[in-house]
């Protein structure tokens, strides 16, 4: 067989492959293009999910006449002056989007620049101009796409529904939109406006974080903190959400790079260890991130789509962000997420049970071993502990003793009773806080053995008599190996014999602990993570097991001065406001909230 060149149609075919992969790479390619011409309004209209007709219309600079028949030629653009693919400051550079487009359906053009006396328009169908000719557009340039990939039917069948590729359709638009607060952005369809985004006036961070506000849940704006860091010529700015608020998927982390929407396993992997210490795995936080760098420090020509980059200095990239997210998550204290709040008013029921029975002289039995409920979908994995016996007491203890120097003026207010051994309720000035004293004291303690590591080491406690745990040999080989980075944690492990470990000395600040509970749950820890983390994070991981299992447990009672200091601690801890697995350790309720659960308003 010979080698022949391929037509040109053919060959634009091919390229259009790599560019033009669904209606969104459509409106994506159109829309990059239009804020490259300068564009502060931006209008996507699209049916059948831009299978049928896709358009774009902006307000930019315009195409001229003479351009415009060459602005559908492959690789022609007006965005390099030289050849140099370091330096690239725009969206779109490759002068692929309008020739690729063009030759897998019908596309027009129209355009206007502010010095023409008419716009002019031109016709591509399968990659072949049909003519230029003076046209109506007052300003701006208008791409209309019919008949996507007529000229292709086989990629028209690997196609979705109308309703999934408008949904791609329109989460594109979103992103770009993230990218741009100055830009307006509208898309409908043939029910209607799916998306406006309108410009929000006042400071860019104002207006930024009302515009995530509009394309992120709304809880985002209140529930999130700021972020702002330099290093050397790297600039991030952006807002994380708080540990408590967080899903099941990374679909809420948009993450931006010379204000070009990215997915980048630096940025991704950095923002995933920024949140270690904060979230249960399995749990994903809502970031939005912009980092600003200079362009010959980053490489765009990497992939067709151009959603992928490449750093000169990833390492530093990755630094920054993590330094970034951790110092603004410790700056915000014990904050937690309104979320919490609002999904616990949500699954109470005014004046009625689960089957719609008034509660009329209804009262819950005393339970001193009551377990916590699941919060978030976790189970309540924590283990039950042996506690003294203790006389029976009212279920809200008297509060006759109260020490005024607790003052309701605190944050967290003051303590006011302890139900079911389990849950401190306090009172503030404008409400109530719920605290699970189990989930609180663990993220103190494990606080506390962090900042010993940072300190030059953890108090330990030497054992009058060495406790020996028998356990399984592949247990007992994980363990030894990281004797070492356990013993920097306090705890000092030998072997002993054949499936067994003498433990010698504990963590002081863990006090009495079930030690073979410990080990077990240990071994379990580092077999899940193995060599897949750095040397500090595994320790921390190490560390928030430990804490766990030195923490105060469900069931145990406490008086109203350890209540109290509870709540003060948890005042000047850091990401107090969740437990090391990422569940919320404590609740506010307003008291707004509460009078509308009664009907008060």
């Amino acid at each position: 067989m010979t080698i022949r060149l391929l037509p040109e149609t053919t060959v634009n075919r091919i390229a259009a492959g790599e560019v033009v992969e669904r209606p969104a790479s459509v409106a994506k390619e159109l829309i990059e293009n239009a804020i490259d011409s300068g564009a502060k309004k931006i209008n996507v209209k699209f049916r059948t999910g831009g299978k049928l007709s896709l358009i774009v219309t902006d307000d930019g600079c315009g195409i001229s006449a003479a351009d415009l028949e060459l602005a559908v030629e492959r690789h022609a653009t007006s965005k390099l002056d030289s050849d140099d693919l370091i330096k690239i400051s725009t969206l779109g550079f490759r002068g692929e989007a309008l020739p690729s487009i063009g030759s897998v359906s019908r596309m027009t053009i129209r355009s206007k620049i502010d010095v023409a006396d008419s716009a002019w328009a031109l016709k591509v169908e399968g990659g072949k101009k049909i003519g230029l000719r003076p046209d109506s557009l007052t300003k701006g340039t208008r791409v209309e796409v019919n008949d996507l990939f007529y000229a292709t039917p086989a990629r028209l069948k690997f196609l979705k529904t109308d309703r999934t590729e408008s949904t791609h359709i329109i989460d594109t638009v979103k992103r770009l939109g993230m990218a741009r607060p100055d830009i307006c952005f509208s898309v409908s369809d043939e029910r209607g406006v799916r998306l406006f985004l309108d410009i929000h006036k006042g400071k860019l961070s104002i207006s930024l974080l009302k515009r995530l506000a509009d394309v992120m849940q709304h809880d985002f704006a209140k529930n999130s903190v700021p972020i702002k860091a330099e290093r050397g010529s790297l600039s991030l700015t952006g807002y994380a959400g708080l540990p408590t608020l967080h899903q099941s998927s990374t679909r809420s982390q948009f993450l931006f790079v010379n204000g070009r929407p990215v997915r980048d396993p630096v940025l991704s992997g950095g923002v995933r260890a920024a949140y270690t210490d904060f979230l249960f795995r399995g749990r994903h936080p809502l970031v939005a991130l912009y980092l600003e760098i200079l362009p010959h420090d980053l490489d765009v020509n990497v992939h067709p789509m151009k959603s992928e980059v490449r750093f000169r200095n990833a390492r530093q990239v990755r630094g920054l962000i993590i330094s970034a997210l951790r110092h603004a998550l410790t700056e915000a204290g014990h904050r937690a997420s309104t979320t919490v709040a609002q999904q616990a008013l949500g699954s109470l029921r005014s004046g009625k049970n689960s089957f719609g029975i008034p509660l009329q002289g209804h009262k819950t039995a005393f339970a001193p071993n009551h377990q916590s409920a699941p919060v978030h979908g976790f189970p309540s994995d924590l283990p039950e502990t042996e506690t003294p016996s203790a006389p029976p007491v009212d279920r809200l203890h008297d509060n006759s003793e109260y020490d005024e120097k607790f003052s309701e003026n605190y944050p967290l207010g003051a303590a006011r009773a302890q139900l079911h051994e389990t849950y401190v309720i306090a009172q503030t000035s404008d409400g109530i806080v719920i605290v699970d004293q189990h989930a609180a004291h663990e993220r103190l303690v494990y606080e506390k053995m962090k900042e010993a590591i940072a300190n030059g080491g953890v108090t330990r406690q030497l054992l009058l008599l060495p406790e020996v745990v028998e356990m399984d040999e592949t247990d007992c080989e994980r363990l030894l190996y990281r004797k070492n980075q356990l013993n920097e944690l306090g705890l000092t492990i030998e072997a002993f014999g054949v499936g067994a470990l003498v433990v010698r000395e504990t963590p002081a600040i863990l006090g009495q602990i079930d030690l073979k509970r410990l080990l077990h749950d240990l071994s379990e820890e580092l077999a899940e993570f193995g060599e897949s983390l750095l040397l500090e994070d595994r320790l921390h991981q190490v560390c928030a097991t430990l804490a766990c299992h030195g923490s105060v447990r469900s069931g145990r009672r406490l008086s109203q001065t350890e209540m109290n200091a509870l709540l003060r601690s948890m005042e000047s801890t850091p990401a107090s406001g969740q437990c090391n697995h990422g569940r919320p350790t404590y609740i506010e309720l307003r008291l707004a909230d509460i009078e509308k659960l009664f009907g008060r308003r």
